[in-house]
């Protein structure tokens, strides 16, 4: 009797620290997954273009574009500068790729496309690039053989609007034509492929914006831009591309000297940018991005720096958390949905989910801390997938 009285003893003893040590395995166990489940539980709908959740943050955009037009018509000047530019051109272009992948819509938000296209070409939106070049306009000096890259964005967000908006204004197309003509031109003759967005500083990532305006101009308009969009690939590979990491460099002189590092969030937007004008050259891009993805408990994120380079960021990384880019990792989300990467799409998805915080109300969906920007860039990237290059 006195033996299973002492083996019982000695259970009871370890009974306390056993059910402690399980209930704490049991704990991390459920840490480590809940949020990652949590963050992630509709990432596979954003994949496949869930129809309601795609279209709750349209209209969030819509509803922006609304209040920002009854602004402007009380006279408030709105969102201006880069920021505006941004807004109003990643609005067009996210509406504009509803529009593709549910054409139903297309009566519905084609037209704000082409305000919100409009506006992306109003003065106050490049007042900054104005002002660096001295105070010269590049869209009154298109005949010039300076750069002025900036003129990009207006132009992709005019000819998606021009691609999906039958009633297209007449005007507006001419200054269209009139853009990408001195682009196309521009970038046709530029050694390097690079045009400066400020004097004497070209951004890659700009000029893939370049190249995906001409793409989308020869969509809408039946032009042959083959042998400025294949020369443009052909320097981004000679000259653009960093041999060691695949990224591209973030900043250049025209002459295609660096001026900074191969960094993952211009090559991340240029992907995205590339997408609409040359598709091998975006998945080669795509490629190198993610091989600077980083994760942890399934959200992942995107180290800025490749190995062998560092610095502070910015420029325009954001903030960097331990050596990883939030814009980095927003801008991964298109190539990841365009090409197909649907593991990778989800872990960051998890990550955009955890920093944007979606919130509904009503029919609408909004990021709440990324502001109408961060929804319009959203948007864009996350509905990113309709195939428009030749």
């Amino acid at each position: 009797m006195g033996r299973p009285i002492s083996i019982l003893r000695l259970a009871n003893r370890f009974h306390r620290p056993l059910a402690i040590a399980i209930g704490l395995v049991v704990a991390v166990a459920v840490a480590g997954v809940l949020p990652g489940w949590w963050c992630g539980r509709d990432a596979d709908q954003w994949y496949r273009g869930d129809a309601g959740r795609v279209r709750g943050l349209a209209e969030e955009l819509v509803a922006f574009e609304a209040d920002d037009d009854a602004g402007r018509g009380a006279g408030l000047v709105g969102l201006a500068e880069m920021w505006g530019l941004l807004v109003h051109q990643m609005t067009a272009l996210g509406l504009a790729q509803v529009c593709l992948e549910y054409p139903e819509w297309r009566e519905r938000y084609a037209p704000i496309v082409t305000r919100a296209a409009a506006k992306s070409l109003l003065p106050e939106m490049r007042a900054e690039f104005t002002a660096a070049w001295h105070g010269r306009d590049g869209m009154a000096e298109l005949d010039s053989g300076d750069g002025h890259a900036y003129l990009s964005y207006p132009a992709l967000a005019l000819g998606m609007a021009r691609v999906v908006d039958p009633a297209f204004p007449a005007d507006l197309a001419v200054r269209h034509d009139a853009v990408v003509a001195a682009l196309a031109r521009r970038l046709l003759a530029s050694p390097t492929g690079l045009l400066d967005t400020f004097p004497g500083e070209a951004y890659p990532t700009d000029v893939a914006a370049v190249a995906a305006a001409i793409a989308v101009h020869g969509r809408a308009t039946g032009t042959d831009h083959t042998a400025v969009l294949s020369h443009w690939a052909r320097r981004v590979r000679e000259v653009q591309i960093d041999r060691a990491t695949g990224l591209i460099v973030q900043r250049m002189g025209v002459d295609g000297r660096a001026h900074d590092a191969p960094r993952a969030s211009g090559t991340g937007l240029g992907a995205y940018f590339a997408g609409f004008a040359d598709r091998a050259l975006a998945a080669e891009l795509t490629t190198a991005l993610f091989r600077q993805e980083r994760t942890i408990l399934g959200f992942s994120a995107i180290d800025e720096y490749g190995d062998g380079y560092d610095g502070p960021g910015d420029m325009d990384s954001g903030p960097l958390i331990l050596g990883t880019s939030i814009s980095a990792t927003g801008f991964a989300l298109a190539p990841a949905r365009a090409f197909g990467h649907r593991d990778t799409f989800t872990r960051l998805y998890r990550t955009a989910n955890l920093f944007g915080l979606p919130l509904r109300s009503g029919s609408r969906l909004r990021f709440a801390t990324g502001g109408a920007i961060g929804n319009a860039l959203l948007l864009a990237f996350l509905t990113s997938g309709p195939e428009l290059a030749s």
